[in-house]
Parts: C-alpha cells; structure tokens; sequence
C-alpha cells in the first residue's frame, strides 16, 4: 500500500477540481426530472466539462479486469442499482432516484462527489433512504480524523445506517485520490477487521462514498460488466465527498452548504 501524504498547495489544487465537480453535479441534479434520459445528463456533463476546460475521469476508465472502459462521464444508477450505471437511453420516471456518480481532472488533479436525486416525487421510504445515506457520509467524515484509522470511518457510517434498518453494501467502498481517480488506501463501506486499517495522518485525501440499501447488502454485477445492482431488488442510494485530513477538523473539498442538509441532519 503506498499512500500520499499532500502539501496545502496540492491539497486547494486538489479543490479545485472538487468544486468543478460539485458545480457540476448542482446542473445535474436540476437538470434531473421525469421524461430526461441518463445520456442527457451525460451530455450534460460532458459539455459543462469542456466548457470549463476539465476533463473526465470516468470516461475511458478501464480497470485491469474490465472491458470494455466506461463509456460515460457519469455513472447514472437509478433505482435498485448501487453503482456504475452506464448512461443511455434510459427514460427517468416519477418516483425514481438515481445516484449520479461524477469526476474531473483539472489541471491533471482529480476531484469526485456523488449524489443521489429523488426524480419528481418519490416515496417516504425512498425519501428516508436517501436522507440515512447522506447523514450516513457525515457520520463517516465526522470520524476522518488524524489519529483515527479507515476502518474507523467504515464503522461511523456502518453503524449509523444500520440504527435506522438499512444495510451498507458489500464489497464496495472509497478511496484516496489526487493524481489518480484511485489511489490508496481503500475504505470499506462495511467494517471487515481482516483488511488492511492504515492510521489516518494529515495531507492524505480520500472520497468516502457510503452506498445504502433499504434490503440486505448483497449485489451483484450486471453482464455489461460495469452495472453494480443490488442482489434482493431493493433501492440503493450513493453520496461521496472528498475529504482531506487535518491536523484539526476534516476538510471537505466537495462542499456546498445544501448537500449537507437533509432530515438526518448533519454530523459534523
């Protein structure tokens, strides 16, 4: 595991890309209403970030073991599915929520932030789903602190989620960033003692991105090789920062005042 640890300077580079992403994402979630299309909002996306002389993380990203690479600038997961929703000819309905997973490099720096959008109106199950996961991201921040360890953030959120009758998902989980989209240390979204528990030290930066079912949290990967859905049927919802540690509070570079709100309440 090899960690980096980043300078101020890197750390408001790092910012900025963050904030591109979040502005971005704020177009998204207005854009979001019954009748759009998940490749409109690509497109959307992809034109924002030309606007703006940023380039995408997602498209093209080909891990070692995947083919072929996502050919998306975000990852559009609506309903039952967790993560890494390929956009498309999919028609938004009331009722649906879709997790908007979106990132940028500027000036070669990465950002990444998640969200997840209740399309018209949605049930109060769904709603609830959606206000435990979000408050769930701030439990999990609230525990990024220098000293603590990763799996100290695992279980914040884990243990927060589960009071309240939802299931964090298996496998999945968050991750450094800077230079690269993914970089160490990896940060489960379900407490596992056997996985590696680095100590949490100033200048390192990470996206803790809790994902949530209303059902258990078994998922399986769909034969397009990238759609991650939930193994039951049931709702997921997604909410990521990015999030740098301190010597005092950590430091959220993917912040607007509105995403942390909602009637959980926020945690930090």
């Amino acid at each position: 595991m090899t960690i980096q640890y980043r300078s101020r300077t890197e750390i408001e580079s790092i910012r900025r890309a963050g904030q591109v992403v979040m502005d971005i994402l704020e177009m998204l979630r207005a854009a979001t209403r019954p009748g759009v299309t998940t490749g409109e909002l690509d497109a959307l996306a992809a034109s924002e970030l030309k606007r703006r002389g940023a380039t995408s993380n997602f498209k093209g990203y080909t891990p070692a073991k995947r083919v072929p690479p996502f050919p998306g600038v975000i990852c559009a997961s609506v309903n039952n599915e967790v993560v890494h929703g390929i956009p498309g000819k999919r028609v938004l309905k009331e009722g649906d929520i879709i997790a908007i997973d979106f990132g940028a490099i500027v000036d070669g720096w990465h950002g990444d932030s998640a969200i997840t959008v209740p399309v018209g109106q949605v049930a109060p199950e769904a709603r609830r789903l959606l206000d435990v996961t979000r408050a769930a991201l701030w439990q999990a921040i609230a525990a990024a602190r220098a000293g603590n360890h990763v799996l100290d953030i695992s279980r914040a959120a884990q243990e927060y989620v589960e009071s309240r009758g939802f299931s964090m998902v298996e496998r999945y989980g968050g991750h450094g960033i800077g230079r690269e989209m993914h970089e160490d240390p990896f940060i489960p979204n379900r407490t596992d003692e056997r996985m590696p528990n680095p100590l949490l030290r100033p200048g390192m930066v990470i996206c803790i991105e809790p994902m949530v079912n209303i059902g258990k949290p078994g998922t399986r990967e769909l034969s397009d090789h990238w759609t991650v859905v939930t193994a039951d049927g049931s709702l997921s919802a997604h909410f990521e920062h990015t999030v740098a540690i301190t010597t005092g509070d950590p430091l959220v570079l993917t912040d607007l005042a509105r995403e942390a709100t909602g009637a959980e309440g926020r945690a930090v």
